[in-house]
Parts: C-alpha cells; structure tokens; sequence
C-alpha cells in the first residue's frame, strides 16, 4: 500500500541569535514527525500562511492532516473575553489551524488532533474551552506534569464505540501537558476519553470518518518506545493510506 503524505501545522518561533536579525522560523517536535514515519508515514510540514485558496490546496495535495500541540487559543473564537490565566496566543496561528482542520474534514481527510490540535478542532467546530482547569468544578488531577515527557502519569477511561476504544482499549495511562481544556464539546462530535476528574481527554467526529482528537501526547510516548501509543498513528496512517487509494482511483 502506498504510504500516505500527512501534513503537520507547524509553530513559529523568533530566533534572535541567529546571522539575521529577529529571524522567523517555522518550528515543530521532530516526536510528530519520528512518530509518523515510524508508522509508515511521509510528513510534511504546513507552515503558516493566511490566504485560504493557498491553505485549501495544501490539504488537498494530502493524505492526512496531524494537528500538533502548541500555546493557547485565542477565547474570542469561541466568544469569550480573555481571562487573567489565559496563556501566550498567536492569532494567526489560530486561523490557520482552524481552516486546515476545517477544510481536512470538509475533504474528509483523515485527522489526528493533539493537545492544543484537540482543541482546535473542537473550536473549529463551534464547541469551547476552560482557558484554565481551575476555572472547572472538581478537577484535582495534575494535568501539567513534572516528570520526563513520556511518563504516563494519570489515568483515562476510554468510551465504548470508538475508535480510540478500539486502538487503545477500555482504559490507558498518559501523559500530561495542559491546563486548558474542551469545556462545552462541539456539534456532531461525541467525547471518547475521560480523565478521573472528568476532563475530556479525547473526542471523535460522528460517522465514519477517522477524525480524532486526544488532549495527551502520543507522539511523546511513541519516541520514548511505547507501542501502544504507536499503535495510535499506525491506525491514523493506516486510515490515510486507504484515503491515498481513494484519491488515485478518482
């Protein structure tokens, strides 16, 4: 089967000590790209651009979108004011990540959300987010660990008739980088992981499609050897393979 090409949003940094003054790079974990080559992926990078004809044709050229973890997302896009907890936020970040995962699900691509990604297709959607997990009643897991990136540190119930069930099984332990968090879940998509103290941890698009969205890091666990974690984008590349097919016999 022919591996399939998975785009990656990527970040973008200011680099001072660099030959040129105040460069402007385009960033991302090599854990997302490691992760999707060692399930038998090609990834590309997307970098940030705002002009929607130009964001359209790059996924189109794709076999799946993975949307990566990042900084906070801006809470006017789900008609909130910012609160004093908010994290740093990149505007144009934003915009482009909605429309790449709105446009991948349009195009019915396959997608893997992650983290801030999670997030964003949630948002993209028309759900919201607890700009801080001290503002929900009765979270009192650490969902911001202090240990090395693939400690699995708390634990998730996974929810039958999923696809994250069907990978992953009943229940998992993960990792743990956020203090945001879907409060109030998008339409047409139905919630697949809990934490103990019920934060959402993962989510699904209803129907067929393999869009997926999960508030921990896979993609950490991956490079730090966990198969099971792996086991997560060989189902993603697997699901873009069979798109990559579709695309060639049209």
């Amino acid at each position: 089967m022919k591996k399939p090409i998975i785009g990656i949003n990527s970040g973008r940094v200011i680099k001072h000590e660099t030959p040129y003054s105040h460069s402007v790079i385009e960033s991302l974990s090599t854990d997302y790209v490691e992760s999707v080559v060692n399930a038998g992926g090609i990834p590309i990078i997307l970098p940030i651009i705002s002009d929607e004809e130009s964001i359209r044709r790059q996924v189109e050229i794709l076999d799946g979108v993975l949307l990566s973890g990042g900084i906070d997302i801006n809470p006017l896009l789900y008609n909130e004011e910012p609160t004093t907890k908010l994290g740093f936020i990149f505007p144009e970040k934003d915009n482009f990540d909605l429309l790449v995962a709105k446009i991948a699900c349009e195009l019915k691509k396959p997608v893997l959300a992650i983290c801030r990604g999670h997030q964003i297709l949630n948002v993209a959607f028309g759900g919201t987010l607890y700009q801080d997990l001290s503002d929900k009643e009765g979270c009192y897991i650490k969902h911001q660990q202090q240990t090395k990136d693939g400690a699995a540190t708390h634990t998730l119930d996974i929810m039958n008739d999923s696809i994250l069930n069907s990978i992953l099984g009943n229940s998992i332990v993960s990792n743990s980088f956020h203090h945001q968090a879907i409060k109030d879940l998008a339409p047409g998509f139905k919630v697949t992981a809990l934490s103990k103290d019920n934060v959402i941890e993962g989510i699904e698009k209803c129907g067929e499609d393999f869009v997926v969205g999960v508030q921990f890091h896979p993609e950490i666990m991956t490079v730090y050897g966990d198969k099971n974690m792996l086991k997560l984008f060989e189902a993603f590349i697997k699901a873009a393979s069979e798109n990559a097919c579709l695309k060639n016999t049209k």
